[in-house]
């Protein structure tokens, strides 16, 4: 049985990629961008952000919050602790309680950021 062989190539190999056109993320740009979508990649840490937006003046106050998602004040504190860290709202502390209120552009700022390097 014969074997049919493939022809061997002299041509010079062309480029396989086409080179970048415009600005990049850096390393460091996309550590950062990483943090930040994960504060938002948790179903109460939304859940939270909505809750928060639909009270009047778009402040809440944590004891308002930990019976729409069902957990506990300890758990929920810490949902907005990670949402204060990556900027979404703001904490100001009155007696015992502790009130929220988003930032605003927070999220459109997110996504323009995004959009401007990941545009295809």
């Amino acid at each position: 049985m014969a074997l049919d062989l493939l022809p061997v190539s002299t041509a010079a190999p062309s480029a396989c990629c086409t080179p970048t056109t415009g600005a990049t993320m850096s390393a460091d740009d996309a550590e950062a961008t990483a943090r930040t979508l994960k504060a938002l990649a948790d179903p109460t840490r939304l859940r939270l952000l909505s809750i928060i937006a639909a009270h009047e003046g778009g402040e809440a106050c944590v004891c308002d919050l930990t019976d729409p998602v069902g957990l506990s004040q300890p758990t929920v504190s810490h949902h907005l602790k990670v949402l204060t860290e990556a900027g979404f709202v703001t904490r100001d502390k009155r007696g015992v309680w502790a009130y929220y209120t988003l930032v605003p552009g927070a999220v459109e700022q997110l996504t323009a950021h995004l959009g401007t390097h990941l545009r295809g």
